[in-house]
């Protein structure tokens, strides 16, 4: 017998500026609650930090949010009484849930809502439910602004959401 596929929501977003990504980011704040992990994969300087900076925004954290990628995980404190969000870069983690494990993420999870750049084939196994956003740049003239992001809510926890109001 086939083992069942997790039930897959979708859309695709035509942005033209930082200013839109980051405005993304606050609209998709909106719908986020504790537990949700948000996976972005997108090329350098795709705007995956920019993202999540309108995310920390909408969310109301404290905190610039950077990007990670030095300190591998930065943990922004709620200032409003919601999710704190944990913003983790695993661009430099080679070995998968081995090395994600050593973050505690799965200790921060139930309670936060973490974003996870470079999460590909590292992070899945934390849940089965995620948001997975893909950043392409629509040209490869690097001083375009113009990006498609692709967003695949994959789980139970994103069946019944419309990711097209986005």
């Amino acid at each position: 017998m086939e083992a069942a596929h997790p039930p897959v929501s979708g859309a695709t977003l035509a942005i033209d500026s930082p200013q839109q990504m980051q405005e993304l980011g606050r609209r998709l704040a909106k719908i986020l609650r504790p537990g949700d992990l948000v996976m972005l994969t997108g090329e350098l300087g795709a705007g995956k930090t920019t993202l999540t900076r309108g995310l920390g925004e909408g969310l109301g954290v404290r905190g610039a949010v950077t990007s990670p990628t030095f300190v591998i995980a930065r943990v922004h404190p709620s200032l409003v009484g919601g999710p704190a969000l944990v913003h983790v870069d695993a661009y430099r983690l080679g070995g998968g849930l081995d090395e994600m494990e050593d973050l505690d993420l799965d200790v921060s999870l139930p309670e936060s809502v973490v974003v996870v750049e470079w999460g590909d084939g590292k992070v899945e196994e934390l849940t089965d439910d995620r948001l997975h956003l893909l950043i392409h740049r629509v040209t490869g003239d690097t001083d375009d602004d113009r990006r498609t992001v692709v967003l695949r809510g994959i789980g139970p926890r994103w069946a019944d959401e419309d990711l097209g109001v986005l």
